[in-house]
Parts: structure tokens; C-alpha cells; sequence
């Protein structure tokens, strides 16, 4: 009838309308693409003062307590999905607010960044800025996260740097961290104490003389999870500035930490932090912060059994350490 056909043309008209205004933001959105940095060594920059995506959040009204930053890229939308709904959902714990983002960098595509902007759209959690978006810039992912703290949520009290292949344990993080004396001056994660660079070319972890001439590393944290204070992120931020650039964004962390003469410590008086994959068993994990290498529906799985088992108890010897 006419009036079917007015309507579909109705229709059509308002998701093309939709469709050009997003093809429209995109091309605004990467006006700068022809800046982005190369994935070569002399590339590495500090990238620009603006950010292309923030979160919806305005921390001088509603500070968090914990804000978790999770490195991640294009192309783990299901990773980004699970971890959503699980670990990385906004919750209040002991009284005390936890959020999650995601940092991410940028690729010459549009199309790609289509996929960002209806991410941020639909669930305003994404921390972006202009520059290659590789392993190798990992170093200047987690510096925009703490750039971010610095400039938009220095009133937020602890800040953890993970990925989302973990599995983080925010129960038992946020109950470790209300155990402490003091919310400041703190660095802790997967601890290295005697870490060397690695001369092998063939190795992902490659450092050459050039970039880095001594034999030892500082102490630093695996950088699959680490929690730093606000007053430390403030201060790592700040002093990254004048710190030779390190691929190695786990080392680079503990370069500026020793610049700032802070040593990384444990939260408990065995570890939590793992940077491997532990065996999954709800007691195990209910005394653990983090586990390395899960699928998003290992993901999934395992918070929905410890969730529903974080009220009974355990027997001692498995709610101790798991290794």
C-alpha cells in the first residue's frame, strides 16, 4: 500500500541519515590520521596533548576508589565484552567504586575506527589518542592511561594497568588494598627483582645495547597487572618525561619507578599476582588478584563460579596461595 511504501521510505531515510552522520564523525574523528606515529624506533613519541575518545565520567563529583586501565586494541571486542560483564563491570565493593577502561591507539583505517566510535557511543569507556596502535607501543598506551589519571581523575585513589586476557580478582584486590595503613606511596603487581635484557634479535623481548646498555633491570612488575597509588601514577607520569623511551612498557614502568626511588612490594605476604595462567578452581581463585591467558569465556565462566561461591567458605588449604 502507499502507506507501506511511505514508511519504508521513512525508514530508509533516517538509517541513511545515520549512516552518513557516522561515516561524517569517523572522517572528523581521523582528520589526523596521516600523523600517526610508525613502528619503527626512531617513531616513538609521546603523542599529542588531545585524546580522540575520553570515558563518561567526571571524577571531581564521583571519584572512584580503583580505576582499572586495560590495554587492548581492535579486533577483541569479545575480550572487551567479557571483561564488561564481569571484572571490568562498574561496581561498588566494601563501599568503595570500581571502574574500568579501555586504552587503545589508532590504525590508518576508518573503517576500523567506525568500530570504536560505536563502542564509545554504546558504552563510553574507551581512552584513545593518535598514535600506531602495535605491541611495541604498548610503552605509549599505558603512559596515555596514566596522563589521563594525571589530567582528568586525580581524584581517584588507586590505579591498576592490565589486559584483557586476565582475570582480575577486584573483590579480593579492593580487600587488600582497604588492609593497607595508607593509600599512598604503593607499587605492587607480579614482581621481577632480578629481570635482564634480552640480546637474542629473534626474541619478542629484544633490547639492544643502544636502547637499554646496562645488564640488570630495576625491579618492575609484570605488566600483566600492576597497581600503583594515585600519588605514584601522578609521579610516574611526570618523571616518564625525562626517561629514556623503553618498548618494553613493564621495564619502562620500573626505569621511572627507580627514578623515583619507589620499590615495588607485594600486597600479601604470599603473592597474588600471577602472570601465568593458574588452574581454576573457585577457592584458588578467591585468594588471587590475577591470572594470565583466559579466553573470554574462561573469562566468563570462572567469575560467574566465584561470584556465586565468594560468600562460602574454604577449606585453608585451598584458599591459601595456588602455587
Amino acid at each position: 500500500s502507499c502507506l507501506m511504501a511511505f514508511k519504508r521510505k521513512v525508514v530508509f531515510f533516517i538509517f541513511a541519515l545515520g549512516l552518513i552522520s557516522l561515516i561524517l564523525s569517523v572522517l572528523w574523528d581521523s582528520s589526523s590520521l596521516c600523523h600517526l606515529y610508525q613502528n619503527d624506533m626512531s617513531g616513538f613519541k609521546r603523542g599529542r596533548d588531545d585524546f580522540l575518545k575520553l570515558p563518561n565520567i567526571d571524577c571531581s563529583r564521583n571519584a572512584p576508589f580503583l580505576v582499572i586501565l586495560v590495554t587492548s586494541r581492535l579486533g577483541q571486542m569479545e575480550a572487551w565484552m567479557a571483561v564488561r560483564n564481569t571484572w571490568g563491570k562498574e561496581r561498588v565493593i566494601a563501599g568503595k567504586r570500581i571502574v574500568t577502561y579501555f586504552l587503545l591507539g589508532n590504525n590508518s583505517r576508518p573503517y576500523d575506527q567506525i568500530g570504536i566510535i560505536t563502542e564509545n557511543i554504546l558504552y563510553k569507556d574507551i581512552i584513545q589518542k593518535d598514535f600506531m596502535d602495535t605491541y611495541y607501543n604498548l610503552t605509549l598506551k599505558t603512559l596515555m592511561g596514566l596522563e589521563w589519571i594525571h589530567k582528568f581523575c586525580p581524584q581517584s585513589t588507586f590505579v591498576m594497568k592490565t589486559d584483557c586476557d586476565m582475570f582480575v580478582n577486584t573483590y579480593y584486590l579492593t580487600e587488600l588494598l582497604l588492609k593497607r595503613n595508607s593509600t599512598t606511596k604503593l607499587f605492587t603487581g607480579a614482581i621481577n627483582m632480578h629481570g635482564n635484557p634480552i640480546r637474542d634479535v629473534n626474541s619478542k623481548w629484544y633490547v639492544s645495547k643502544e636502547e637499554y646498555p646496562g645488564e640488570n633491570y630495576p625491579p618492575f612488575s609484570s605488566g600483566t597487572g600492576y597497581v600503583l597509588s594515585i600519588d605514584v601514577a601522578r609521579a610516574v607520569y611526570v618523571v616518564s618525561k625525562k626517561i629514556p623511551f623503553l618498548k618494553l612498557e613493564d621495564v619502562f614502568v620500573g626505569l621511572c619507578l627507580a627514578e623515583l626511588k619507589i620499590q615495588p612490594e607485594e600486597l600479601d605476604s604470599g603473592p597474588t599476582f600471577f602472570a601465568s595462567s593458574i588452574p581454576f578452581s573457585p577457592c584458588h581463585y578467591k585468594k588471587i588478584i590475577t591470572s594470565h591467558y583466559h579466553t573470554p569465556a574462561q573469562i566468563i565462566l570462572y567469575w560467574d563460579a566465584m561470584e556465586r561461591t565468594i560468600d562460602e567458605g574454604c577449606p585453608s588449604d585451598q584458599g591459601s596461595s595456588p602455587i
